[in-house]
């Protein structure tokens, strides 16, 4: 299933990795592990964050995808099932009889 994880450094943590060179590296060694499809980086809220979008295989793999974020820079990390545009067309059928069994005329 393509997840998309959001994940955002608090501000100390972050400082502290970028001053002794951990930022870049332990971020580059765990995006190796996970081999994401995507992934990009950004400020939220005044913190380090980025969105990364992946295959999950299995429910078993978030910790294994999420501790490193944990342990390394104290991050934050929240979990989103995702859709491509194609995945979206498939689902047409299944909206339209929800629409048809669920929906009420507004």
């Amino acid at each position: 299933m393509r997840m998309m994880m959001q994940m955002s450094i608090p501000v100390e943590s972050g400082n502290h990795a970028a001053r002794t060179g951990a930022l870049g590296a332990s971020m580059q060694k765990i995006l190796e592990a996970i081999k994401p499809e995507a992934a990009y980086f950004g400020s939220f809220d005044g913190q380090r964050g980025g969105f990364i979008v992946f295959d999950l295989q299995d429910p078993s793999q978030i910790p294994a995808i999420a501790e490193p974020f944990f342990l390394a820079f104290n991050a934050k990390v929240t979990f989103f099932p995702v859709m491509t545009p194609q995945d979206l067309a498939k689902a047409a059928p299944e909206i339209e009889k929800a629409v048809k069994e669920h929906g009420k005329a507004a």
